[in-house]
């Protein structure tokens, strides 16, 4: 076993922005987050996306939970460069899920017990269905090797020190639901935290999700269930939480449109997007995804004409000028 203080960085703190990050041992457990009785409403992995400047802005209006984006274990046990470029924290982003896309059980341990000082628990990627990440063994061809998954699992709970760091688990379903409910009770036995089910198989794309077969493995497990899939707004979350019987609910692109979704707006207030200009300016977002995210959540309230002139801006300045002039933003 690797222990975290073999890749501790620099003076043990992390540099994120403006901001300093002493590691904490007294973090709470979010398994706590699923005994409130309410839905916990959590912001999903998104490559790219779900980083420490996005969590930041869904975390003040009502997200529960925060996965960061996907981080291959291997590689972030190996370099320290990974590492830094991959993971960045602070003291407010709380509580907070590392995602993982490993194969191997001890490397996965090792990766688990670098970032338990700093994060809430660790997820396994047992759902990305693309073809890079199939044919490395990571994502949803985990689905097909339960006792691996269990293994797991295992290693992370016997190697992390912190006994309310969580395990959780992240997976897309098969076409015969009785192994997906197969994989789930392994899991369970194992230790898992809690299973998120992204309802579609590892094939389906844009498809209607299957919430009949999130209800049916929610209903084999005494572990907490988060439905994961097409929730659009805070009324999808309403009927998914309904017709599943899920305890959480994860979305992805909703929150990329609307990051305020989880506080019931219908579409994004201009004071999310005013948070999302200062946050990001706070935390030195680089100009590429500083834009994307409010070409997403700028989507529903701009015209064809607005989007034509704001989506080809070219500089950080030139879009705060734009919002100025044309929103009121400062």
């Amino acid at each position: 076993m690797m222990e975290a203080r073999d890749f501790i960085w620099p003076d043990n703190i992390y540099m994120t922005g403006k901001s300093e990050y002493t590691p904490q041992h007294q973090l709470r457990s979010p398994v706590n987050l699923f005994q409130s009785g309410n839905i916990v409403k959590i912001c999903a992995p998104m490559v790219r996306y779900s980083k420490l400047a996005f969590r930041t802005l869904v975390r003040k209006y009502n997200c529960d939970l925060c996965y960061t984006p996907m981080i291959i274990a291997a590689d972030f046990v190996r370099s320290v460069k990974a590492r830094h470029s991959e993971f960045t924290t602070n003291q407010g982003d709380h509580p907070l899920i590392v995602q993982f896309a490993a194969k191997e059980a001890q490397v996965l341990a090792d990766a688990a017990c670098i970032v338990s000082p700093f994060a809430d628990g660790i997820d396994i990627n047992c759902g990305c269905p693309q073809r890079w990440a199939m044919a490395e063994g990571y994502g949803a061809c985990l689905i097909n090797r339960p006792e691996a998954v269990q293994e797991m699992v295992k290693q992370v709970r016997n190697q992390v020190e912190n006994p309310m760091f969580s395990v959780s688990v992240k997976i897309r379903i098969h076409n015969d639901l009785q192994r997906t409910v197969d994989l789930c009770q392994k899991a369970e036995a194992a230790g898992v935290s809690w299973i998120t089910v992204h309802g579609r198989n590892a094939e389906e794309r844009h498809q209607p999700v299957h919430y009949d077969a999130i209800k049916i493995i929610k209903q084999s497990v005494s572990v907490p269930v988060v439905a994961n899939g097409d929730m659009k707004s805070f009324k999808d979350v309403e009927n998914v939480h309904q017709i599943t019987g899920a305890d959480g609910v994860m979305v992805a692109r909703g929150l990329l449109a609307n990051p305020a979704m989880f506080a019931g707006y219908e579409e994004t207030p201009l004071k999310c997007i005013q948070d999302w200009v200062n946050i990001a300016l706070e935390h030195g977002t680089p100009f590429m995804c500083f834009h994307h995210h409010l070409m997403y959540m700028m989507e529903r309230i701009t015209s064809k004409q607005e989007k034509k002139i704001f989506n080809v801006l070219s500089s950080t300045s030139a879009v705060v000028d734009y919002l100025r002039e044309n929103y009121g933003l400062q």
